[in-house]
């Protein structure tokens, strides 16, 4: 089972009114204002699932500064899963700056059937100490219902390019270093943390990272599947295209040529997903 562990989706309403949405969120604006970049419906998600061979993905929609923007987002994740059962599992976005309606929001959409909690990205700011330390009663109940969250983690050296964020590294490993007792999902390789594991004191404070492999034709040679797979063990990698922003059959022909043995091939490709999420 081939199974797509990041992609993103917008409300109909989204889709078609982008600069309206631009105006009132300013992240988004930087992501998504220009009319170049990508953004799509379920039914497209669909479609390349089925031309690409995935038989399943787990769709997150956007991290707005809104609470209220945030359920607009959800409740269009709740609506997808419902028409596409068995295909698409679903990720919820919260707005952290307000914890208390993070957190009953978090319950609120898990009751309705999603699986985590995400994305969720610092895309204009650096993520802070604060921030940090605002999160406690939101993972606190991400620990008490047995679910991920899934963070957006970006390198701080390299090419530039929208949503890239600023946050330094050192704030990523405190943010899963304060919350041990959740499964964190780090995007795009965790912004390199993944290498720093080889470090015996930073391993020991991830053994519940896991990483998945958004952007990574964008941002690393493929030589990276089988690295990380060394590093950290082929059972905390997991495939996600960040779909639409590259093509699905783009990354498995890519992990496919990357010298992986048939087992940690199908781990990254699906099994590690099924079994965090227990599906």
């Amino acid at each position: 089972m081939i199974i797509d562990s990041h992609t993103h989706i917008f409300p109909r309403e989204v889709l078609h009114n982008r600069s309206t949405y631009g105006r009132r969120d300013p992240a988004f604006r930087e992501i998504y204002g220009n009319g170049k970049a990508r953004m799509i419906g379920p039914e497209s998600l669909i479609a390349e699932m089925d031309e690409a061979g995935v038989d399943m993905a787990v769709v997150c929609g956007f991290p707005w500064e809104s609470h209220e923007l945030c359920v607009v987002g959800n409740d269009a994740i709740m609506k997808a899963v419902e028409r596409f059962p068995g295909r698409l599992v679903g990720f919820g976005s919260i707005y952290p700056a307000e914890p208390e309606k993070a957190v009953q929001e978090i319950l609120r959409f898990v009751a309705g059937g999603l699986k985590g909690v995400g994305e969720l990205g610092f895309y204009i700011r650096r993520m802070t100490r604060k921030d940090i330390a605002g999160m406690e009663p939101i993972c606190n109940t991400i620990s008490k219902l047995g679910i991920p969250l899934l963070l957006h983690a970006s390198e701080t050296v390299g090419h530039s390019y929208p949503g890239k964020g600023e946050t330094d590294l050192r704030e990523f490993y405190r943010f899963v270093s304060s919350f041990p007792d959740i499964n964190i999902i780090l995007a795009h390789w965790g912004g390199g943390l993944v290498f720093y594991e080889m470090m015996p004191s930073v391993a020991q404070a991830t053994q519940r990272v896991y990483y998945d492999t958004a952007a990574s034709p964008y941002l690393y040679r493929k030589d990276i599947y089988r690295v990380a797979s060394e590093i950290v063990g082929p059972g905390r990698v997991l495939f996600g295209s960040d779909y639409p922003l590259i093509r699905q059959v783009r990354y498995l022909r890519e992990i496919r040529d990357a010298g992986l043995d048939r087992v940690p091939l199908s781990q990254i490709l699906g099994d590690n997903t099924r079994s965090l999420l227990g599906l």
